[in-house]
Protein backbone atom coordinates (compact mmCIF):
# COMPACT_ATOMS: atom_id res chain seq x y z
CA UNK A 1 0.00 0.00 0.00
CA UNK A 2 0.99 3.08 -1.16
CA UNK A 3 1.94 6.09 1.80
CA UNK A 4 -0.08 8.85 1.71
CA UNK A 5 1.77 12.10 1.02
CA UNK A 6 3.87 14.00 3.28
CA UNK A 7 2.04 17.56 4.09
CA UNK A 8 2.21 20.97 5.09
CA UNK A 9 1.56 20.72 8.95
CA UNK A 10 3.95 17.12 8.55
CA UNK A 11 6.69 19.52 7.03
CA UNK A 12 6.25 22.26 9.97
CA UNK A 13 6.28 19.24 12.41
CA UNK A 14 9.12 18.19 11.25
CA UNK A 15 10.93 21.76 11.41
CA UNK A 16 9.22 22.47 14.70
CA UNK A 17 7.59 25.74 13.13
CA UNK A 18 4.44 26.85 12.22
CA UNK A 19 2.24 25.92 9.02
CA UNK A 20 2.21 29.67 8.31
CA UNK A 21 6.26 29.60 8.28
CA UNK A 22 6.24 26.99 5.91
CA UNK A 23 4.37 28.57 3.76
CA UNK A 24 6.47 31.41 3.83
CA UNK A 25 9.00 29.86 2.82
CA UNK A 26 7.40 28.81 -0.01
CA UNK A 27 5.74 31.70 -1.10
CA UNK A 28 7.85 34.79 -0.15
CA UNK A 29 11.09 32.72 0.95
CA UNK A 30 12.80 36.24 1.27
CA UNK A 31 11.18 37.22 4.44
CA UNK A 32 12.00 34.04 5.95
CA UNK A 33 15.68 34.13 7.78
CA UNK A 34 18.51 31.77 6.33
CA UNK A 35 18.70 29.96 9.39
CA UNK A 36 14.77 29.05 9.10
CA UNK A 37 14.47 28.44 5.37
CA UNK A 38 17.22 26.07 5.66
CA UNK A 39 15.66 23.94 8.36
CA UNK A 40 12.02 24.26 5.92
CA UNK A 41 13.79 23.04 3.26
CA UNK A 42 15.45 20.41 5.04
CA UNK A 43 12.26 18.81 6.05
CA UNK A 44 10.91 18.79 2.85
CA UNK A 45 13.40 17.07 1.43
CA UNK A 46 13.64 14.42 4.20
CA UNK A 47 9.64 13.92 3.76
CA UNK A 48 10.12 14.56 0.12
CA UNK A 49 6.99 17.08 0.64
CA UNK A 50 5.39 18.52 -2.90
CA UNK A 51 3.91 21.35 -2.61
CA UNK A 52 0.22 21.46 -3.79
CA UNK A 53 -0.12 23.83 -6.42
CA UNK A 54 -3.81 24.22 -6.92
CA UNK A 55 -4.14 25.16 -3.19
CA UNK A 56 -1.52 27.61 -4.11
CA UNK A 57 -3.13 29.10 -6.97
CA UNK A 58 -6.46 29.19 -4.92
CA UNK A 59 -4.38 31.63 -2.48
CA UNK A 60 -3.92 33.85 -5.79
CA UNK A 61 -0.34 32.50 -6.39
CA UNK A 62 0.23 32.86 -10.20
CA UNK A 63 1.85 29.53 -11.34
CA UNK A 64 4.05 27.62 -12.93
CA UNK A 65 6.74 29.73 -12.05
CA UNK A 66 10.58 29.75 -13.38
CA UNK A 67 13.20 30.71 -11.28
CA UNK A 68 16.28 33.24 -11.66
CA UNK A 69 19.35 33.33 -9.68
CA UNK A 70 21.23 36.96 -10.26
CA UNK A 71 23.83 39.24 -9.14
CA UNK A 72 22.51 42.49 -7.57
CA UNK A 73 19.74 44.09 -9.29
CA UNK A 74 21.66 47.56 -8.52
CA UNK A 75 24.25 47.03 -10.91
CA UNK A 76 23.50 47.44 -14.58
CA UNK A 77 23.34 44.78 -16.90
CA UNK A 78 21.88 42.22 -14.39
CA UNK A 79 18.99 44.82 -13.92
CA UNK A 80 18.44 45.01 -17.73
CA UNK A 81 18.56 40.92 -18.23
CA UNK A 82 15.92 40.05 -15.20
CA UNK A 83 13.64 42.57 -16.49
CA UNK A 84 13.69 41.17 -20.17
CA UNK A 85 13.35 37.66 -18.85
CA UNK A 86 10.28 38.87 -16.47
CA UNK A 87 9.04 40.44 -19.51
CA UNK A 88 9.33 37.34 -21.95
CA UNK A 89 8.42 34.88 -19.60
CA UNK A 90 5.36 36.74 -18.95
CA UNK A 91 4.57 36.30 -22.59
CA UNK A 92 4.79 32.56 -22.13
CA UNK A 93 2.18 32.92 -18.93
CA UNK A 94 5.29 32.39 -16.76
CA UNK A 95 5.89 33.81 -13.44
CA UNK A 96 9.95 34.71 -12.07
CA UNK A 97 11.02 34.08 -8.64
CA UNK A 98 14.40 35.42 -8.25
CA UNK A 99 16.85 35.37 -6.08
CA UNK A 100 19.79 37.31 -4.84
CA UNK A 101 22.94 35.45 -3.59
CA UNK A 102 25.13 37.62 -1.66
CA UNK A 103 28.39 35.31 -2.99
CA UNK A 104 28.44 33.12 -5.89
CA UNK A 105 29.59 29.82 -4.15
CA UNK A 106 28.48 26.72 -4.34
CA UNK A 107 27.09 26.47 -0.96
CA UNK A 108 25.05 29.76 -1.82
CA UNK A 109 23.70 28.86 -5.28
CA UNK A 110 22.81 25.25 -3.82
CA UNK A 111 20.50 26.76 -1.05
CA UNK A 112 18.48 28.54 -3.69
CA UNK A 113 18.03 26.01 -6.17
CA UNK A 114 16.83 24.11 -3.14
CA UNK A 115 14.31 27.36 -2.21
CA UNK A 116 13.10 26.54 -5.83
CA UNK A 117 12.77 22.64 -5.67
CA UNK A 118 10.86 23.67 -2.54
CA UNK A 119 7.79 25.98 -4.80
CA UNK A 120 8.60 23.19 -7.27
CA UNK A 121 10.11 24.97 -9.63
CA UNK A 122 11.51 22.78 -12.20
CA UNK A 123 13.70 25.35 -14.99
CA UNK A 124 16.31 28.47 -13.21
CA UNK A 125 17.97 30.87 -15.49
CA UNK A 126 21.40 31.26 -13.56
CA UNK A 127 23.06 34.59 -14.46
CA UNK A 128 26.24 35.16 -12.51
CA UNK A 129 29.69 34.63 -13.41
CA UNK A 130 30.71 31.00 -12.51
CA UNK A 131 33.85 28.96 -12.85
CA UNK A 132 33.34 25.84 -14.99
CA UNK A 133 33.74 23.61 -11.83
CA UNK A 134 30.63 25.23 -10.08
CA UNK A 135 28.61 25.67 -13.22
CA UNK A 136 28.92 21.80 -13.69
CA UNK A 137 28.66 20.25 -10.53
CA UNK A 138 25.03 22.27 -9.96
CA UNK A 139 23.67 21.19 -13.36
CA UNK A 140 25.21 17.48 -12.67
CA UNK A 141 23.61 17.20 -9.11
CA UNK A 142 19.89 18.98 -9.80
CA UNK A 143 18.96 16.95 -12.91
CA UNK A 144 15.17 17.73 -11.18
CA UNK A 145 15.47 21.28 -12.39
CA UNK A 146 16.52 22.19 -15.61
CA UNK A 147 19.90 25.21 -15.34
CA UNK A 148 20.26 27.57 -18.17
CA UNK A 149 23.27 29.76 -17.55
CA UNK A 150 24.27 32.78 -19.01
CA UNK A 151 27.81 34.43 -17.96
CA UNK A 152 30.22 31.09 -18.10
CA UNK A 153 33.13 30.43 -19.64
CA UNK A 154 32.99 28.97 -23.60
CA UNK A 155 34.32 25.56 -22.49
CA UNK A 156 32.22 24.42 -19.34
CA UNK A 157 29.92 21.59 -20.42
CA UNK A 158 26.71 23.21 -19.18
CA UNK A 159 23.54 24.53 -21.09
CA UNK A 160 24.07 28.26 -21.68
CA UNK A 161 23.50 31.56 -23.96
CA UNK A 162 25.83 34.09 -23.42
CA UNK A 163 27.57 36.80 -25.24
CA UNK A 164 30.52 36.33 -28.19
CA UNK A 165 32.94 38.38 -25.68
CA UNK A 166 35.63 37.59 -28.37
CA UNK A 167 33.67 39.23 -31.01
CA UNK A 168 32.64 42.58 -28.77
CA UNK A 169 36.32 43.07 -27.40
CA UNK A 170 38.42 42.14 -30.74
CA UNK A 171 36.07 44.73 -32.51
CA UNK A 172 37.14 47.64 -29.74
CA UNK A 173 41.11 46.60 -30.41
CA UNK A 174 40.48 46.26 -34.10
CA UNK A 175 38.82 49.80 -34.00
CA UNK A 176 41.65 51.89 -32.16
CA UNK A 177 44.58 49.87 -34.81
CA UNK A 178 42.85 51.32 -37.87
CA UNK A 179 42.98 54.39 -36.30
CA UNK A 180 46.57 54.07 -35.60
CA UNK A 181 46.80 53.35 -32.04
CA UNK A 182 49.95 51.09 -31.33
CA UNK A 183 50.17 52.00 -27.05
CA UNK A 184 47.31 50.21 -25.41
CA UNK A 185 46.59 50.37 -21.55
CA UNK A 186 43.78 47.56 -20.61
CA UNK A 187 41.76 47.98 -17.47
CA UNK A 188 39.71 44.76 -16.60
CA UNK A 189 37.54 43.94 -14.24
CA UNK A 190 38.05 42.18 -11.34
CA UNK A 191 40.38 38.79 -11.39
CA UNK A 192 37.79 36.71 -9.73
CA UNK A 193 35.05 37.74 -12.25
CA UNK A 194 34.81 35.06 -15.26
CA UNK A 195 33.58 37.62 -17.08
CA UNK A 196 36.69 40.09 -16.36
CA UNK A 197 38.91 37.76 -17.17
CA UNK A 198 37.31 36.44 -20.75
CA UNK A 199 37.06 40.49 -21.56
CA UNK A 200 40.59 40.20 -20.71
CA UNK A 201 41.88 37.41 -22.76
CA UNK A 202 39.92 38.78 -25.73
CA UNK A 203 41.82 41.78 -25.99
CA UNK A 204 45.19 39.70 -25.21
CA UNK A 205 44.25 37.51 -27.85
CA UNK A 206 43.58 40.16 -30.81
CA UNK A 207 46.41 42.03 -29.64
CA UNK A 208 48.76 39.48 -30.29
CA UNK A 209 47.33 38.64 -33.77
CA UNK A 210 48.38 42.54 -34.50
CA UNK A 211 51.93 41.77 -32.92
CA UNK A 212 51.21 43.50 -29.60
CA UNK A 213 52.74 42.33 -26.63
CA UNK A 214 53.37 44.99 -24.54
CA UNK A 215 50.15 46.06 -23.27
CA UNK A 216 49.79 47.39 -20.02
CA UNK A 217 47.27 45.51 -17.39
CA UNK A 218 45.45 46.96 -14.17
CA UNK A 219 42.31 45.90 -12.70
CA UNK A 220 39.48 47.80 -11.31
CA UNK A 221 36.00 46.68 -9.16
CA UNK A 222 33.57 47.68 -12.15
CA UNK A 223 33.36 51.28 -10.51
CA UNK A 224 33.88 54.95 -11.69
CA UNK A 225 35.86 55.43 -9.02
CA UNK A 226 38.34 52.62 -9.81
CA UNK A 227 38.78 53.83 -13.27
CA UNK A 228 39.50 56.87 -12.21
CA UNK A 229 42.15 55.92 -9.70
CA UNK A 230 43.63 53.11 -12.40
CA UNK A 231 43.93 55.75 -15.04
CA UNK A 232 46.91 57.48 -13.11
CA UNK A 233 47.96 54.49 -12.51
CA UNK A 234 48.33 53.40 -16.49
CA UNK A 235 49.64 56.45 -17.27
CA UNK A 236 52.30 56.43 -14.48
CA UNK A 237 53.32 53.05 -15.58
CA UNK A 238 53.27 54.34 -19.09
CA UNK A 239 52.94 57.77 -20.38
CA UNK A 240 53.19 56.99 -24.23
CA UNK A 241 49.53 55.16 -23.93
CA UNK A 242 47.67 56.40 -26.76
CA UNK A 243 44.53 54.30 -26.11
CA UNK A 244 42.72 52.80 -22.73
CA UNK A 245 40.75 49.40 -23.58
CA UNK A 246 37.73 49.46 -20.37
CA UNK A 247 36.04 46.27 -19.39
CA UNK A 248 32.77 48.30 -18.76
CA UNK A 249 31.39 51.41 -18.76
CA UNK A 250 31.48 52.78 -15.47
CA UNK A 251 34.99 52.26 -15.13
CA UNK A 252 35.55 54.40 -18.54
CA UNK A 253 33.60 56.88 -16.89
CA UNK A 254 35.90 57.36 -14.57
CA UNK A 255 38.82 57.28 -16.88
CA UNK A 256 37.20 60.11 -19.08
CA UNK A 257 37.13 62.32 -15.62
CA UNK A 258 41.22 61.20 -14.85
CA UNK A 259 41.78 62.21 -18.53
CA UNK A 260 39.79 65.54 -18.25
CA UNK A 261 41.35 65.99 -14.91
CA UNK A 262 45.24 65.99 -16.64
CA UNK A 263 43.77 68.69 -19.76
CA UNK A 264 44.15 65.73 -21.73
CA UNK A 265 40.79 64.99 -23.27
CA UNK A 266 40.31 68.74 -24.96
CA UNK A 267 43.65 67.56 -26.65
CA UNK A 268 42.23 64.11 -27.68
CA UNK A 269 45.75 61.88 -26.76
CA UNK A 270 44.22 59.13 -25.27
CA UNK A 271 41.03 57.08 -26.89
CA UNK A 272 38.93 55.57 -24.62
CA UNK A 273 36.49 52.40 -24.95
CA UNK A 274 33.94 50.60 -22.24
CA UNK A 275 32.05 47.46 -22.58
CA UNK A 276 28.03 47.70 -22.26
CA UNK A 277 27.07 50.45 -23.92
CA UNK A 278 24.85 51.89 -20.89
CA UNK A 279 21.77 54.40 -21.51
CA UNK A 280 24.10 56.91 -19.85
CA UNK A 281 27.13 55.95 -22.06
CA UNK A 282 25.62 58.41 -24.87
CA UNK A 283 26.24 61.50 -22.47
CA UNK A 284 29.47 60.94 -20.57
CA UNK A 285 31.77 63.82 -21.63
CA UNK A 286 32.41 63.20 -24.37
CA UNK A 287 30.23 60.13 -25.60
CA UNK A 288 32.01 56.91 -25.06
CA UNK A 289 32.77 54.51 -27.83
CA UNK A 290 31.50 50.88 -26.78
CA UNK A 291 30.21 47.40 -27.06
CA UNK A 292 26.39 46.69 -27.06
CA UNK A 293 25.27 43.80 -25.86
CA UNK A 294 21.07 43.64 -26.18
CA UNK A 295 20.13 42.37 -22.97
CA UNK A 296 16.28 42.11 -23.96
CA UNK A 297 17.06 39.91 -26.80
CA UNK A 298 19.06 37.81 -23.93
CA UNK A 299 16.23 37.58 -21.57
CA UNK A 300 14.25 36.40 -24.56
CA UNK A 301 16.40 33.49 -25.64
CA UNK A 302 16.76 32.61 -22.11
CA UNK A 303 13.18 32.61 -21.45
CA UNK A 304 12.32 30.22 -24.95
CA UNK A 305 15.85 27.76 -24.32
CA UNK A 306 14.60 27.33 -20.48
CA UNK A 307 10.79 26.26 -22.11
CA UNK A 308 12.91 24.22 -24.67
CA UNK A 309 15.00 22.80 -21.74
CA UNK A 310 12.57 22.11 -19.52
CA UNK A 311 10.30 20.36 -22.21
CA UNK A 312 13.49 17.86 -22.91
CA UNK A 313 15.42 17.67 -20.29
CA UNK A 314 18.07 15.75 -22.03
CA UNK A 315 19.01 18.42 -24.65
CA UNK A 316 22.03 20.12 -24.24
CA UNK A 317 22.00 23.79 -25.45
CA UNK A 318 24.51 26.39 -26.37
CA UNK A 319 23.91 29.32 -28.37
CA UNK A 320 25.86 32.28 -28.46
CA UNK A 321 24.66 35.87 -28.77
CA UNK A 322 26.02 38.41 -31.51
CA UNK A 323 27.91 42.24 -29.61
CA UNK A 324 28.03 45.35 -31.43
CA UNK A 325 30.32 47.56 -31.62
CA UNK A 326 29.16 51.64 -31.23
CA UNK A 327 31.68 54.55 -32.29
CA UNK A 328 31.36 57.78 -30.61
CA UNK A 329 33.57 60.77 -29.86
CA UNK A 330 35.89 59.18 -27.39
CA UNK A 331 37.92 57.68 -29.99
CA UNK A 332 39.88 59.03 -32.68
CA UNK A 333 42.75 58.71 -35.06
CA UNK A 334 46.55 58.78 -33.33
CA UNK A 335 48.68 61.84 -33.34
CA UNK A 336 52.31 62.23 -32.69
CA UNK A 337 53.26 63.32 -29.42
CA UNK A 338 56.40 65.32 -28.28
CA UNK A 339 58.93 64.86 -25.59
CA UNK A 340 58.51 68.10 -24.12
CA UNK A 341 54.60 66.83 -23.92
CA UNK A 342 55.63 63.27 -22.77
CA UNK A 343 57.80 64.93 -19.44
CA UNK A 344 54.81 67.61 -19.29
CA UNK A 345 51.96 64.25 -18.52
CA UNK A 346 54.48 62.80 -16.18
CA UNK A 347 55.16 65.65 -14.14
CA UNK A 348 51.24 66.48 -13.74
CA UNK A 349 51.28 62.83 -12.88
CA UNK A 350 53.32 63.07 -10.24
CA UNK A 351 51.75 65.97 -8.64
CA UNK A 352 48.24 64.04 -8.90
CA UNK A 353 49.62 60.94 -7.51
CA UNK A 354 51.38 62.99 -4.76
CA UNK A 355 47.82 64.77 -3.83
CA UNK A 356 45.80 61.18 -3.34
Amino acid sequence: MQSRMATLEDVAREAGVSQQTVSRVLNKPDVVSERTRDKVILAMQALHYVPNRSAQLLAGKSAPLIGLITASLTLHAPSQIAAAIKNHAGAHQLEVAIAMPEVADYVSLQARLNEFRAQNIRGAIINLPLEANIAEKLASENTDICCLFLDISPETDVSCVRFDHLDGCGACIRHLWEMGHREFGLLAGPESSVSARMRLNSWRETLHRHGVSNAVTVFGDWSAASGWHNAFKLLHQYPKISAIVVANDQMALGVLSALAQLNRSGSRAVSVTGYDDTADSLYFQPPLTTVAQDFNKLGKRAVELLIKQMTDPQIRIRELLPTRLVIRQSTWPITGQTGNEQAQLITELKTLVEKL
